[in-house]
């Protein structure tokens, strides 16, 4: 028999993973997502889960967590995922980069995660395409892989129906009513014990509707880019990224998957800058003509780390969003601490650090 009703809002990855652990676990579950599964954020991922996240040690060990769970994923939920192992350079062209690092890494350490510092030359020689640029040292994890966003999505999606949730999709939230437990949307509304916001860049207005003050920033789409095909003979090389500039890159089949910030209103202005960056950081890939490759909206938080928190009911409002580009390697641990909050379960860390408090509205 179901326990309590659940109303998880957004179905992307981290909507999907709550709505997963929280059937597992008996809670009768039904997700709304107001287009189509994995429409949002969880559209415009580089595909990429890793475990080191700079200046972050709280989304490094939410990683860490996750990491062990897509690498468990054949036995639980069931689904053999694609995870090729390719490690993840960080490029450091300033000596202020540097001791940043050296200051971060004893908690990116106890965080769980494999990351030391590396000298220009080995760096070079992990990615080869690295031209003559001013190079001090990188950083360098093994533990970045390859795998498949819309795999991950649909292993849950499936996975949560079989655990007995209920997925309903092209059905937007207009509104809750916290003290009745009440969601509204277009297609009638849905009381619940509980519900869960994870609406990623349309979360503000339903948190706010719970009376909690998150201070997201304004949604900000994402572009990711695919170059031409490469250079015959053109070698594999971690995901790279440049810290100074913010230009990512990873090779997808034949071609250079690229990220570096956000458009913004001049697309055409970014473009021409990832274009020059590219050409600074890879000379042998000048001239490659670059391509939309997907867009998607994506929900940010001021300090770059999820807000995960539970305001007791009943009915209860418990919320995962603010990701900042951390969805996917975050997912697994945020569906299994938003279970842990909602059954009253010790969650394993301290989820005070990621609750909306002073110290990080302030």
């Amino acid at each position: 028999m179901m326990g309590p009703r659940v109303v998880v809002i957004g179905g992307g990855v981290i909507g999907l993973s709550i709505a997963y652990h929280l059937a597992e676990a008996g809670v009768d579950t039904t997700l709304l997502e107001r287009g189509t599964l994995g429409s949002g954020a969880s559209r415009a991922t580089a595909d990429v889960v890793r475990s080191y996240f700079a200046g972050n040690p709280i989304s490094s060990a939410l990683a860490v967590r996750s990491l062990d769970a897509y690498h468990a994923f054949p036995t639980r939920p069931g689904t053999d995922l694609p995870m090729r192992q390719v490690g993840y350079l960080v490029l450091f062209s300033e000596p202020d980069q540097v001791t940043a690092f050296q200051a971060d890494l004893p908690d990116q350490h106890a965080a769980g995660v494999d990351v030391d510092l590396i000298s220009a030359e080995e760096a070079r020689k992990l990615n080869p395409l690295i031209g003559d640029l001013p190079l001090l040292a990188a950083a360098y994890s093994p533990q970045a892989y390859i795998s498949d966003t819309t795999a991950i999505v649909t292993a849950y999606a499936e996975a949560a129906q079989q655990a007995g949730a209920t997925l309903r999709t092209g059905c937007p939230v207009t509104s809750i009513d916290i003290h009745a437990g009440r969601v509204q949307t277009a297609n009638g509304d849905i009381t619940a014990d509980a519900i869960v916001c994870a609406a990623g860049a349309w979360s503000t207005s339903l948190v706010r509707c719970a009376g909690v003050d998150l201070p997201l920033t304004e949604p900000i789409e994402q572009e990711l880019l695919l170059t031409d095909p490469l250079p015959p003979g053109t070698p594999d090389i971690p995901v790279t990224l440049h810290a100074a500039s913010g230009l990512l890159v990873r090779i997808r089949g034949n071609r250079l998957l690229i990220g570096m910030g956000y458009p913004g209103p001049d697309r055409q202005a970014w473009r021409q800058g990832v274009a020059t960056q590219l050409a600074a950081t890879y000379p042998s890939l000048t001239g490659l003509a670059l391509h939309t490759a997907v867009t998607g909206l994506r929900d940010a938080s001021p300090d770059r780390t999820a807000f995960i928190g539970h305001q007791p009911g009943p009915p209860a409002f418990l919320y995962a969003t603010g990701f900042s580009g951390h969805g996917l390697c975050n997912a697994p641990a945020a569906g299994e601490l938003v279970r842990d909050l909602f059954l009253d379960q010790d969650p394993g860390i301290d989820v005070t650090a990621l609750a909306v408090s002073p110290r990080r509205t302030g």
